[in-house]
């Protein structure tokens, strides 16, 4: 038997373009002779269609796309994933399903058992779990069909369920398992696929084909990275990573094994090529062209002009200049620089008049009384109606700069530098700014140097240094780390040896700025804990405050 597993780039609602995408690659397997292709977790609709799904007109779309796909059926099995209807009154409207469709019959569905409501996921709140498992014979082989998380409950010394649906399945021996899943990406969860995927495989003994979505639906990011691993427990093949991809494998050479071909895993490289799709994604899906952003001649705006200019072409990329009083002449002479190693369009806008106004329009308010953080978040606030106003006048969109240390910490004015249309370095901390900034000048400097070696600062004020603020930021990360993505509260953060009163302060600055990250643009998801649906904090409460 010859087996396709075709990783797509799918868009939420777009029947159309999927199906599009679904019959090519159906007519693309049939021409290299395979029996069988596969396409992801609910690849008709996209993932995660979220409240789309309480549309009937959203489902009937669906359904209508299936049909499409069973016409396509003949002389080869598809299986593909879908929404479908419960027909018990009791219990969700739907079911995740996975159909397996052939010579214009559905010939066997298998509905998704573990429905996950952790970090990103809620799909709980749309469908209602399996209670039935049944292997799908075709072709003389019996096949233990999965959608995505129903293989993830194995090998698991904290099970999230009580229930393994392929445990069900084992009684009927199948000859090998199909797991169709939609499994974002962070940079660790390539090995972490790995790992789950070899366990079922050395549980059960049987082979795995494993097929998982690519591209971006607005901030949740998907890898591809499909899996084929022989029932030695070796990795047969793993497709490209952020690409679509159809291979076709030959099911004997699958279970002969012998070859091991994994991609490799670098952390920084996978973060960039992420941010480029997701970059590229959310302006290719929503119809935009064009993004503006702030270059200020740091680190981080350097680097999101970057990643946008790789994402979008440097035609596409337009950067505005708005040095004050404050600003320093290298900064300037930085972001230009950064801008002509681009070849991106730049234009210079002084703020220096714009702020003046305010400050002699609140004079008469503010006599008397310091200048503090009031009047810098002024400029801050000056800087991002200039941007929305070029936003709105050109139809550019505007990318956010702030990286997630800054968006921990509040370290950023709302309606000024946290303005934007998607946050590109949102989850990215300073550190590993640094080293994406080291990365992306690897083949030769386009970020200029100074921009890298020299200590970061806000400019708002004369000599003004992140660290008047905050504390280092290569101790600072290590905390927020700890706290953000491992859940470590302050006794076992004090127990690690980090400082009790800078526990104490860091943790209340992450408290307390709930509200700025509630009113914040889409985070781009690239760890296993990003600022957004899969971290919900209250704003008000009380613990660690």
């Amino acid at each position: 038997m010859r087996i396709a597993l075709a990783q797509l780039n799918c868009h939420i609602g777009n029947f159309e373009g999927n199906l599009k995408k679904m019959l090519a690659a159906v007519a693309s397997a049939k021409s290299e002779g395979a029996d069988l292709i596969c396409f992801p977790e609910l690849a008709v609709c996209g993932y995660p269609p979220r409240d789309f799904l309480e549309f009937d007109d959203f489902i009937r779309k669906s359904y209508a796309s299936v049909e499409s796909l069973l016409q396509a059926s003949e002389g080869i099995g598809i299986i593909a994933g879908a929404p479908t209807h419960n027909p018990v009154v009791e219990g969700k409207d739907l079911f995740n399903s996975a159909y397996f469709l052939y010579n214009g019959k559905q010939i066997g569905v298998q509905h998704k058992t573990l429905l996950p409501t952790y970090d990103i996921f809620d799909e709980y709140r749309y469908f209602e779990p399996a209670s039935e498992f049944h292997t799908i014979e075709f072709k003389g082989k019996k096949i233990a069909l999965s959608v995505c998380e129903d293989i993830w409950n194995v090998g698991n010394e904290n099970p999230l369920y009580t229930i393994c649906p392929l445990d069900e399945m084992m009684h009927e021996k199948p000859d090998f398992i199909i797991n169709i899943s939609a499994s974002p990406f962070d940079y660790g969860q390539a090995s972490r696929r790995i790992h789950v995927v070899r366990s079922n495989v050395q549980r059960y003994g049987i082979p795995m084909f494993y097929v998982n979505h690519v591209g971006a639906q607005t901030d949740i990011i998907f890898d591809g990275g499909s899996i084929v691993m022989s029932p030695d427990g070796k990795v047969f093949d793993e497709m490209p990573y952020f690409d679509e991809s159809l291979k076709v494998y030959d099911l004997d050479a699958v279970m002969r094994s012998g070859q091991v071909s994994e991609q490799p895993k670098d952390k920084i490289k996978l973060i960039h090529d992420a941010l480029v799709v997701g970059i590229r994604d959310y302006f290719q899906k929503l119809g935009f062209k064009q993004a503006i952003l702030g270059l200020s001649g740091g680190i981080d705006s350097a680097v999101t002009a970057v990643l946008a200019a790789r994402a979008l072409g440097p035609e596409n990329v337009r950067v505005l200049l708005m040095p004050s009083q404050f600003s320093s002449g290298h900064s300037v002479d930085d972001a230009r620089r950064l801008a002509e190693n681009l070849g991106i369009r730049y234009d210079i806008v002084a703020i220096k008049p714009m702020y003046e106004a305010y400050e002699a329009a609140l004079q008469s308010y503010f006599e008397g009384l310091p200048f503090n953080v009031t009047e810098e978040n002024i400029q801050a606030r000056v800087r991002g109606t200039l941007l929305m106003a070029m936003s709105n006048k050109f139809g550019n969109i505007l990318l956010n700069t702030t990286n997630k240390s800054e968006m921990a910490v509040g370290y950023g004015t709302l309606y000024g530098d946290m303005c934007g249309g998607i946050s590109v370095l949102g989850d990215v901390y300073k550190t590993e700014v640094y080293e994406l900034a080291r990365y992306l000048n690897k083949d030769g400097e386009v970020i200029p140097e100074n921009s890298i070696v020299k200590p970061p600062s806000a400019e708002l004020r004369p000599g003004q240094k992140d660290s008047d603020s905050l504390p280092p930021y290569d101790i600072l990360d290590q905390v927020l780390f700890q706290y953000i993505e491992c859940r470590q509260g302050p006794r076992e953060l004090i127990e690690m040896g980090f400082d009790e009163a800078l526990v104490k302060r860091v943790l209340r600055m992450v408290n307390m700025n709930e509200f700025k990250r509630e009113q914040a643009a889409p985070v781009l998801r690239v760890s296993s804990k990003g600022f957004g649906m899969g971290r919900r904090m209250p704003i008000v409460g009380k613990y660690l405050s």
